[in-house]
């Protein structure tokens, strides 16, 4: 398995020389750095680990003093973090996600990972976290329909009785009111459309889950 950590940037649309329109989300992904192998010996699997989107680009950290910049990076990042990237030598990065792999091994720590990985034709799984909806009732929550409008009838949106009188308490998973969206979702077999190498950006076909700007975890085949 191969795989990025990326951001949602939007959807569009593409026309393919026949002229037909395709509807397709644009992802920025990488590029990401391996920053640990995980093996069947040491770990119990084989994954890589991978790091994504720097605390401070190079134009910024360029423009500070030292003072300055580690002042930054003690806020927005934590001291074991720091220091394993210290090891490494790289700069502290924000986002670390592991992907699985047949064999670790094959690739080395400090291997910048980019958009060229994927390939036009490829079926990639997007995983990413949905819009957050906040508290919702049952209706918009889980599609119910609501009790009577007609006259005399005084409840129309609440859920009513919730389960048995005799237990004289609600069973486990019964569907009521609550926080809504915000979960994580795959979308599975997307078609990738266009590949840019130079600005590491992808587009697959259909919706991907999750606001403009939200992170994303795109993963392929070998």
């Amino acid at each position: 398995m191969k795989g990025l950590i990326g951001r949602k940037v939007g959807m569009t649309q593409l026309f393919r020389p026949a002229g037909e329109r395709v509807a397709v989300t644009v992802l920025q992904v990488g590029p990401c750095v391996v920053t640990q192998q995980k093996t069947a010996d040491s770990d119990g699997y084989e994954a890589l680990q991978l790091a994504f989107e720097p605390v401070l680009d190079e134009a910024t950290s360029a423009s500070l003093s030292r003072e300055q910049r580690e002042r930054r990076l003690a806020k927005r990042s934590n001291k074991p973090q720091r220091r394993m990237f210290e090891q490494l030598e790289l700069a502290p990065h924000r986002v670390l996600r592991e992907i699985r792999v047949a064999d670790a091994t094959e690739t080395e720590v400090g291997t910048v990972l980019a958009a060229d990985i994927f390939a036009v034709g490829d079926l990639v799984n997007v995983i990413g976290t949905t819009k957050g909806q906040g508290f919702q009732g049952v209706m918009r929550r889980h599609g119910w329909g609501g009790q009577r409008a007609s006259h005399g009838s005084k409840i129309h949106r609440a859920p009513g009785s919730s389960g048995s009188t005799d237990a004289a308490r609600v069973f486990p998973g019964q569907k009521g009111p609550g926080q809504t969206g915000r979960v994580r979702q795959t979308e599975r077999n997307l078609v990738v459309e266009l590949v840019d190498a130079e600005a590491n950006v992808i587009a697959v076909r259909g919706a991907v889950p999750g606001p403009t700007g939200g992170l994303v975890l795109v993963l392929g085949e070998e």
